[in-house]
């Protein structure tokens, strides 16, 4: 993932924790069908390789028939084995500098580091592609910190890794991050409504 060349930022998508490809996969395709997505991250919980690995292969036909690199959250051997395009981190760099190492310059490692610039910049002097932070909004999860929108601010300004608005967002935060974030990642914020499609238009036209 590299960072955008257009105005706005593009768009990033989260999967719902563990999706059943057959009743999420025809919704995924109408959604990407509707707007241009940069990458789609896999979520989930499951510690079991072999369902893990359903779900992606499903995810993966439809996310490249559309140009649109999957990454998986965690499993960073699986991202390998499975012809997907990378790893998600969700605990900073730890780790990152050998995983790097061990999966080469052409899979992409993204970071999520929280609200702490300084773990992001760690994590991009490791090898990360890009850095997430979050929630943006208030999630009412976790400590209730957020990052704020001076943290993307001063990144957009010093530093040129891409970063990730991820984490509670509304359309009132999309349009306040417009200028200050490389991609923002969607998830709940799109799936948990009745029309995702009409919700991540919204969002869209909330970027200008």
């Amino acid at each position: 993932m590299t960072a955008p060349t257009q105005d706005r930022p593009q768009i990033y998508l989260i999967t719902p924790p563990d999706p059943d490809p057959e009743s999420f996969g025809p919704l995924l395709s109408r959604v990407l069908d509707a707007h241009p997505v940069a990458c789609l991250r896999l979520q989930t919980a499951l510690q079991d390789s072999d369902r893990i690995a359903r779900i992606a292969d499903a995810l993966r036909e439809i996310a490249h028939a559309r140009d649109v690199a999957l990454v998986i959250e965690r499993h960073a051997l699986l991202a390998e084995r499975l012809g997907l395009d990378g790893v998600h981190l969700p605990d900073g760099g730890r780790g990152l500098r050998k995983l790097r190492a061990d999966l080469g310059k052409d899979m992409i490692i993204g970071a999520f580091c929280g609200t702490s610039r300084h773990d992001g910049m760690s994590a991009g002097e490791a090898g990360a592609d890009y850095i997430a932070f979050g929630p943006v909004g208030d999630a009412g999860l976790g400590d209730g910190q957020t990052a704020p929108h001076e943290l993307f601010e001063w990144w957009s300004q010093m530093i040129e890794l891409p970063i990730v608005a991820e984490g509670a967002l509304t359309p009132e935060l999309v349009e306040s991050l417009t200028p200050v974030t490389d991609f923002f990642a969607f998830g709940a914020e799109v799936w948990d409504t009745p029309d995702p499609v009409a919700t991540l238009t919204g969002m869209v036209e909330r970027m200008g």
